[in-house]
């Protein structure tokens, strides 16, 4: 495989994650405590003073019949991507992120909208994002990677802060300039609304310069990779992992979903069969969902009680400032036939069980990267291609150095 890295962006792709295997039963003590292109570099912002930075992800995939590995590796590999976002930071504050996935070149897509489909919004909803991916199919069609580009364009609602970091990730294997939509102005037309366009070619390197995926590097300061979308994901179990498991079932228990009674039932069986989603593709990818769940990236404010109790102190209001706004019939179940004080004693309870969780998380989270690490090494894999993981580490990492963001801390 080939990689093209600049400062400035990056793309990406992978491959098909392995099965659950069983449990470890194991003891665990917690303790509670390129080829470089040079280009003007932008006009430097002024220093962020927000509550949040803002960063905005689309990620468009390709879901013709030959993506099966590309969506397969979309789906394992998703918290991995989060995970390298849930340790940056701008002035020490982690950033607002929203995903938005887009799928094109799907025949069962209407042929008058280009065989596109807007699958999810921007949202801070990781949940939904996770959701979205699972519920992909491919199916043969004609794939315009131009005109996924502009849709994405228009109907997203990008951040307009001028700290934001927004990137495009666009991934397929056919010819990048095939519809009506010149590519080449659909880059333009994205960075020129401060929006990095990366490529992901899904095939040999040669083949994808020819196929002029190479388009979002020389037009839209992003980064040009190829991947091979069929090479699996090695999963590694760790002793950490049962213990994870078991607190991530403690974690589900301190959310306080809020809105009608359908709203609350909804967010709730969707956190857990996101969960069951991550354990069918294996220990990896269940634990890097469970690390995300303890991190401020992983955020149901505006969903969920304790979330959103928090949110409101960030921005300057006061800690029930939702909560009081809020109709009894509004609030989950239990909490419905409490006094005021009762539910503000109940979320505040929560929210303490919650920190002390998210704290033995991050714990053998950080144990079980140390593990998992020296595993991998002991594998010594004979490909030097890459996966969705370690290319969009070292590309993510890039942009966000680049936008004023902190990483790895």
């Amino acid at each position: 495989m080939s990689i093209r890295l600049k400062a400035t962006a990056f793309v990406i792709t992978i491959a098909i994650a392995s099965a659950f295997q069983p449990t470890l039963a194991q003891k665990i003590t917690i303790k509670v405590n390129s080829k470089e292109t040079e280009k003007p570099q932008a006009e430097t912002t002024a220093p962020f003073s927000g509550i949040r930075p803002a960063v905005d992800v689309a990620i468009l995939l390709d879901t013709s019949n030959s993506m099966d590995g590309l969506i397969n590796q979309a789906k394992s590999q998703l918290w991995t991507i989060i995970e390298e976002f849930q340790t940056a930071k701008k002035n020490g504050k982690t950033p607002n992120l929203r995903v938005s996935v887009f799928e094109y070149g799907n025949s069962g897509l209407p042929a008058s909208e280009g065989y596109i489909r807007q699958v999810v919004q921007l949202t801070d909803d990781l949940d939904m994002v996770s959701k979205a991916l699972f519920a992909l199919k491919t199916n043969g069609g004609d794939e315009y990677c131009g005109k996924v580009i502009e849709e994405a364009l228009k109907r997203l609602d990008w951040s307009d802060d001028s700290n934001s970091y927004k990137a495009i990730f666009i991934a397929g294997n056919e010819p990048f300039t095939q519809g009506s939509v010149d590519p080449s102005d659909a880059c333009r037309k994205a960075i020129s609304q401060g929006i990095v366009v990366n490529t992901i070619h899904c095939g040999d390197y040669n083949a994808g310069v020819s196929g002029n995926w190479n388009l979002g590097e020389k037009v839209a300061e992003g980064s040009f990779l190829n991947i091979n979308q069929d090479r699996a994901v090695v999963q590694i179990k760790c002793p950490q992992d049962p213990i994870l498991i078991e607190l991530n079932a403690k974690l589900n228990k301190t959310y306080l979903w809020f809105g009608d009674q359908e709203t609350r039932l909804n967010l709730s069986s969707n956190q857990h069969a996101q969960d069951t989603n991550s354990r069918g593709l294996g220990w990896s990818s269940l634990s890097k969902r469970v690390s995300a769940k303890c991190s401020d990236v992983y955020s149901n404010r505006g969903r969920d009680l304790v979330d959103t109790c928090k949110s409101d102190v960030e921005s300057g209001a006061d800690y029930f400032a939702t909560m009081d706004k809020l109709k009894p019939e509004q609030l989950p179940e239990a909490m419905q036939e409490m006094t005021p004080d009762e539910r503000k004693a109940h979320v505040k309870k929560l929210a303490a069980t919650r920190a002390e969780i998210q704290e033995k998380i991050a714990q053998l989270s950080e144990q079980r990267a140390e593990h998992e690490q020296k595993e991998r090494a002991k594998l010594a894999e004979e490909s030097d291609e890459e996966t969705l993981g370690s290319a969009i580490t070292q590309a993510v990492r890039s942009q966000l150095v680049t936008n004023g963001f902190k990483t790895g801390e």
